[in-house]
């Protein structure tokens, strides 16, 4: 079996999870979650050097992971269990009161692999700059990755850490953004229009590439062509689809926040491969 169709199994799994967890919880973000599936799949199974065995808030000595678009947390939570850092069936658990597993990402009960909490937009990318700085200082020669929205960056927070992070010389920062073209309102162009983000990116000194979030061969090499160590921070524009995976949430910002019904849950579940055992 090949490395891209264990992926491809594996990001099947990961969307059934994400159905499962929204619909038994009666709330959360299905869209996002199951458009940047094959990227967070790709990122936890292929490209990161992690360890859940031996994970640390600290992140010495492994690569680092934050999510800035904290309303993402439903495929986050299904890649991290998936990958080992908790049990699985912790996952049907999502948004219970005194679950470890909160609407957006936090670290107060302490979940294996969240280094930081996630919650307000636009924060995510100056954090994981720091810890790219911090690993820098520290002689790591490991790697800080993020995961930023289109829609989140209207944030102008976002563009703060633009021009900081090319100032330090963050090469060792790989940032990816979810670019789907939607957000909670409608499509990102009828609300603020942010236009070409491949413009903006290289117009602060990143590396800017682009390629197809939903085909594994393109996301692979996406991630290998942002290793390269030339003084400049990575920012990869993953073109996916919002709720890619179930034809009836595709291409639509109405299922950003919408929990799926148990009819609707099932319709989705006809269409995802179960892989490697529901929780």
């Amino acid at each position: 079996m090949s490395d891209i169709i264990k992926l491809q199994e594996i990001a099947s799994q990961v969307r059934r999870d994400i159905v499962r967890m929204v619909c038994k919880a009666k709330s959360g973000h299905p869209g996002g979650s199951l458009g940047i599936t094959d990227v967070m799949t790709a990122l936890y199974f292929d490209e990161m050097q992690h360890n859940p065995q031996n994970w640390e808030r600290s992140g010495k000595g492994q690569d680092m992971f934050v999510l800035s678009a904290g309303h993402l947390a439903p495929v986050y939570y299904s890649v991290l269990a998936r990958s080992g850092y908790f049990p699985k069936e912790e996952l049907g658990t999502l948004r219970r009161f005194g679950s470890r597993l909160q609407g957006h990402p936090c670290v107060t009960d302490h979940l294996p692999g969240v280094f930081k909490p996630s919650g307000s937009l636009g924060q995510g990318l100056s954090v994981a700059a720091g810890m790219a700085l911090g690993k820098k200082l520290e002689n790591d020669a490991h790697r800080v990755y993020v995961l930023c929205g289109d829609g989140e960056s209207e944030e102008g927070q976002i563009w703060e850490a633009a021009m900081w992070a090319p100032h330090h010389k963050l090469d060792n920062l790989i940032a990816f953004t979810d670019w789907n073209g939607q957000q909670i309102d409608g499509p990102t162009e009828t609300i603020t229009g942010i236009n070409d983000l491949s413009d903006k990116w290289l117009a602060f000194g990143w590396d800017v590439i682009e390629a197809d979030g939903h085909d594994f061969e393109s996301i692979l090499q996406a991630f290998e062509l942002a290793h390269a160590a030339n003084g400049k921070p990575k920012m990869i524009l993953f073109k996916t689809e919002m709720g890619h995976g179930v034809d009836f949430m595709a291409g639509t910002h109405k299922w950003h926040g919408k929990a799926p019904s148990e009819d609707e849950c099932n319709r989705a579940l006809a269409q995802l491969k179960e892989t490697l055992g529901d929780f």
